[in-house]
């Protein structure tokens, strides 16, 4: 799941991991990301640290509340405010860091950091959807 208040980065990482083969959705802010996480589920969360009605780290708050092991990658272009707070996140959760901007490739070696498996990041290979389709 991406979460980021700027809707066209949203859209395109979406797409992005979309054209990899992995399921994905998107939303707008923390408040919309954690709804959308009620609803989908993801192991992997992917989320901007400043948004409006509630922040990246706001919402991992909330999500940790229903699923402790998600995985998270925090991206934003300034992480200097959150650093400390980052810091502990990173020794008590599966978390990484991505600087803005980034590249495709920086995104996805990430998720190879989490076991880029698609079954591992809760997220559906095309080859995975046809069977269940089909």
């Amino acid at each position: 799941m991406v979460v980021d208040d700027n809707i066209l980065l949203a859209s395109l990482l979406k797409m992005m991991l979309e054209d990899e083969g992995y399921e994905a959705r998107s939303a707008v802010d923390g408040l919309d990301g954690y709804n959308s996480y009620l609803l989908f589920r993801p192991d992997v969360v992917i989320t901007d640290l400043h948004m409006p009605k509630a922040n990246g780290m706001e919402l991992m708050r909330n999500i940790r509340k229903q699923d402790p092991g998600v995985k998270t990658i925090y991206m934003s272009g300034d992480m200097q405010p959150f650093s400390l707070l980052l810091n502990e996140e990173k020794t008590r959760y599966p978390v990484s860091l991505l600087p803005k901007p980034f590249s495709k490739g920086d995104l996805l070696n990430l998720l190879a950091e989490f076991g880029n498996g698609a079954k591992e990041l809760g997220l559906l290979d095309s080859s995975e959807l046809q069977r269940i389709a089909g």
